[in-house]
Order: structure tokens, then C-alpha cells, then sequence
């Protein structure tokens, strides 16, 4: 979302003459005084309008954006854009309305979405000087991103992506908080339909831009990791020869993402930056390792989270910052809500609920097994989402997977992991003709709802199995709200 500030005479985002000529849209208030038009914030949610803002509104699936304009100018709307797609009824009677709000600028458009970020991509072209820089990827674009904003941030003035506002509307959003001041912006861009990274990458036009992986991530929308390649590929479309694309070396999508890219080529990963050494790896407390000798340390756990630092450090390093500089961003950054996040208490708790999809689930699964305790390992698996036809075969090659992986309990929860769930079943069933025998004593329970009864039902087997000096791993879809369960076992509070 975008600040908007009551303050008279404060410069527009944008004149009206530019919006207009962006957004190819027209006046419905043709006496509207032009030299009053001003906005000094965008938003698409009615409850978000402050005074001075340009409230636009979307037409989705179940509702018409259009239909909440009314709340926005009690709030004090300054300008709204209007989509010629709305019901003829309705339209009839915003002209009623643009006529009665003479200070208000109506402005007329073919699509509301397409408009909105026409005008972001024209607010961009006002920082010409702007050093521009966006991750996409599978799985850990937002860390990639906090990782990279903390180290550039030791030298330059950064705007980045709050959160995670990366789609087709967030990002457009997120851009009109750019200002005169920053020296730079970094941007974070998803997607979960084809051309969103192609359409939301004209807006920003980034200069530089990590890709993560290419992961299974949206799968069931996209179809194939080779569609979700060519998505993710469109965020090096504007990169010049003054740019770079950092690409990691280890995936298997690495020639095929380099193909064409106009600027440099950066490959990232484990040695390939020889300036960069590991030193030892911590499990669940992070990763120490030096650049250029200067030692530091990573505290975001596992192997997956260290290689989103090599991507950050990498595009660091190109933009001039010194060993000292990343040192700093590495150590300075904070915990990021729901991913990665280490609980301490009567119990350890990773907390790695914010998103899931079999990429990440696998790493999760990766670094709890490689992690030494004294006692149990627990994991709460809930269900991907978005995987469409690929759900059945991913949730239960999770399953299988889970059940190799060290686990003393794992709690199957949601109507999806019933696929994981009677995978490992399965497979311990044929105890007799397996070498690891572990797995004959893993305790297997299946919680097919999310509802508050179902977390409870949760929280109760953790709790009746658990004990002091436990280790136990929450990971699933936002979705799943896999949170609540945290206060039930006595995990609630700060991190």
C-alpha cells in the first residue's frame, strides 16, 4: 500500500495531465478545476483511503471495486479511476456522483488493473537516477529480498516491498512510496498467473534482478516448471548492458535463465565466489562465513536460506558495497514473521508457516533432519496450496520424504496432507523389507480440516507427546493457519 499524508500543498504523485495521458483515460467531470487535481497516495482498498488519495477500484471474481467509491470519498478521495467495464447501472451513477463532487478528479479507463499500473510505470520514469533491482523466484523471494534491502541499506538511502506486496496490484502499489530521496529500489515480484512477472516488470523495469529457483510453485496453475521458467525468466526483460541477472548456479533452469539476458550474468550459489568462504554451518542458530575475510554470521537456519544470502551478497558486491558494509546488513537483520523464524522456550520451534510449496516443504524437511537435538523431532506438515493436478503426487512424495526424515511425530493437517499422510503409512507398513528401521516407531497422525476444532486436535497430540527439549517444526500455506496452534502448546509471545 502507498502512504498518503494530509498536507496542503503538497506536490502530486503525478498532474493530471500525465495520469491522463498514462492511463489513456478521460475526464467524467469535464468542469473539474485541473490545477487542484493532487494525490499523494494510491490504494485499491476502500478502508485504506486517507485524504488525498487515488482510490482504484478492482473488479474481481465476487465483487466490483466501483461499488465502495462512495467510502472512499467520505475519506477523502481526491481521485478515483473508473473502469468503462463496470455495470452500466453503476456507471450511471458514478457520472451522478462525479457531477456532485466538483474537488474530486473521476477519470475514465478501460480496465482499472491496466491502469493502475500504467500510472506506476509513469510515476518510475520521474526517478531516472533510481537504481533499480527486483527478486522473483519459487520459493524465498521475500527473504532474498529483506536479506538484500539490509545489506544495501548500509550504503545506499533503499525503498523496497513491504512484506511480501509483489502481484499484479501490489507491486504497482509499492512503487508510488518511491521519493526524490531514495537512491534505490528493490522490489519483490510474484506471480500465479501467465505474464504477471511480464506485466508487473514494465512497471518497474528493473536494472538488476535475483532469481531464487525455479521451483513447483504455482504448478497447478502454470502447468510445468518449464512454464514457470519462462515466467520468472521475464524479470530480466529490461536489463541493459549496465545491468546484471544473478541467476543460482546449482538449478537446473541456470542455462536456460541466462539465455539472452542483454547485461551481465552473475551465477550464484556455493563456490562460486571464491571471496566467499564458509566456515561452518550452525543448523537451526545460521551459517558463519567470511567475505573477503571478514567473518560474519547469518542467523536465518539452514543451507536454502545461506544460498539466498550468496544471491543477495552477489548483487551487493556488484553495486560496490565492501565485506564490512555486508557484515553489517547480514548481522543487522531481524526475523522475518512466519519463515524461518527459531522459537525458543520449554520448546524449539521453527516457524515456517508464512507459505509452502514442495521446494520449500523438501528444505524444511532438509534441515530438521540434519539438525542434532537431545530430544524429539515433531513436525506439523499443512497442506500446499495452488499445486491443482499436482497435489495428490506432491503431497505424497512429501509424505514419503517426511517420513525418511527423522521424525519421532509428524501431524498431517489438512484435507491435502491425507495424500502425505497415506504415503507414509504405506511405506511403514513395509517395515520388514526396509534398512532404516526408525520409521517403524514414527507416530503418524492425520487432522483433515483447518478449523479451530482441528488446531486444537493439533495442539493436544503435540502436546501429549512433546517434552522439554523438543524440537518441533511447523510448515505449511498461510492458509492453514498454522499459528494458532503456537499459544495452545505454550509457544506464544515474542520469538
Amino acid at each position: 500500500m502507498t502512504d498518503a499524508k494530509s498536507v496542503e500543498n503538497i506536490e502530486s504523485l503525478l498532474k493530471l495531465s500525465e495520469t491522463l495521458e498514462a492511463v489513456g483515460g478521460v475526464l467524467l467531470n469535464q468542469d473539474f478545476d485541473s490545477e487542484s487535481f493532487c494525490f499523494t497516495g494510491v490504494q485499491t482498498d476502500s478502508r485504506l483511503v486517507a485524504e488525498k488519495s487515488l482510490f482504484v477500484p478492482l473488479i474481481g471474481e465476487f465483487q466490483d471495486g466501483h461499488s465502495y467509491i462512495p467510502q472512499a470519498l467520505e475519506k477523502g478521495a481526491s481521485a478515483v479511476f473508473i473502469s468503462k467495464k463496470t455495470s452500466k447501472n453503476l456507471l450511471d451513477d458514478l457520472k451522478k456522483e462525479a457531477a456532485d463532487n466538483k474537488n474530486v478528479a473521476f477519470i475514465l479507463v478501460e480496465n482499472t488493473m491496466l491502469a493502475l499500473q500504467k500510472a506506476a510505470e509513469a510515476y518510475v520514469r520521474k526517478f531516472p537516477r533510481l537504481i533499480r533491482c527486483a527478486v522473483t523466484g519459487s520459493s524465498g523471494k521475500t527473504t532474498t529480498k529483506e536479506i538484500t534491502a539490509s545489506i544495501l541499506r548500509q550504503k545506499f538511502n533503499v525503498i523496497a516491498t513491504k512484506g511480501n506486496f509483489n502481484s499484479e496490484t501490489g507491486l504497482p502499489l509499492s512503487v508510488f512510496n518511491i521519493r526524490s530521496e531514495h537512491e534505490l529500489g528493490l522490489f519483490e515480484m510474484g506471480m500465479n498467473r501467465v505474464n504477471e512477472i511480464g506485466e508487473i516488470a514494465e512497471v518497474f523495469k528493473p536494472n538488476y534482478a535475483i532469481v531464487t529457483n525455479i521451483g513447483t510453485a504455482h504448478i497447478g496453475i502454470l502447468g510445468s516448471r518449464q512454464n514457470i521458467a519462462n515466467e520468472k525468466k521475464k524479470i530480466f526483460n529490461y536489463i541493459d548492458s549496465f545491468g546484471a541477472a544473478f541467476i543460482p548456479e546449482k538449478d537446473d533452469f541456470a542455462p536456460f535463465l541466462e539465455k539472452g539476458v542483454k547485461g551481465k550474468v552473475v551465477k550464484y550459489g556455493l563456490g562460486c565466489d571464491e571471496s566467499v568462504k564458509l566456515v561452518v554451518d550452525e543448523g537451526l542458530a545460521g551459517t558463519v562465513f567470511t567475505v573477503d575475510g571478514v567473518l560474519m554470521r547469518l542467523s536465518l537456519p539452514g543451507k536454502y536460506n545461506f544460498v539466498n544470502a550468496l544471491g543477495a551478497i552477489a548483487l551487493a558486491k556488484e553495486l560496490g558495497c565492501t565485506a564490512e558494509q555486508i557484515k553489517a546488513g547480514i548481522e543487522s537483520l531481524k526475523p522475518l514473521g512466519g519463515r524461518s523464524v527459531i522459537r525458543k522456550g520449554r520448546f524449539t520451534v521453527l516457524e515456517d508457516f508464512y507459505n509452502a510449496n514442495p521446494d520449500s516443504m523438501e528444505k524444511a524437511l532438509d534441515l530438521c533432519k540434519d539438525t542434532k537435538i537431545e530430544g524429539k523431532k515433531i513436525y506439523v506438515l499443512g497442506d500446499m496450496l495452488e499445486l491443482g493436478d499436482e497435489s495428490e503426487k506432491e503431497h505424497a512424495r512429501i509424505g514419503e520424504k517426511a517420513l525418511f526424515s527423522d521424525a519421532d511425530m509428524i501431524v498431517f493437517f489438512g484435507f491435502e496432507m491425507n495424500y502425505a499422510f497415506e504415503k507414509a503409512i504405506e511405506i511403514a507398513e513395509k517395515k520388514s523389507s526396509l534398512v532404516d528401521e526408525k520409521i517403524s516407531s514414527v507416530r503418524l497422525i492425520y487432522i483433515g480440516n483447518k478449523d479451530e476444532a482441528a488446531v486444537n486436535d493439533a495442539a493436544k497430540e503435540i502436546s501429549d507427546f512433546a517434552e522439554t527439549g523438543d524440537l518441533i517444526m511447523l510448515k505449511g500455506s498461510r492458509g492453514m493457519g498454522l499459528e494458532r496452534i503456537l499459544p495452545l502448546i505454550g509457544m506464544g509471545g515474542e520469538s
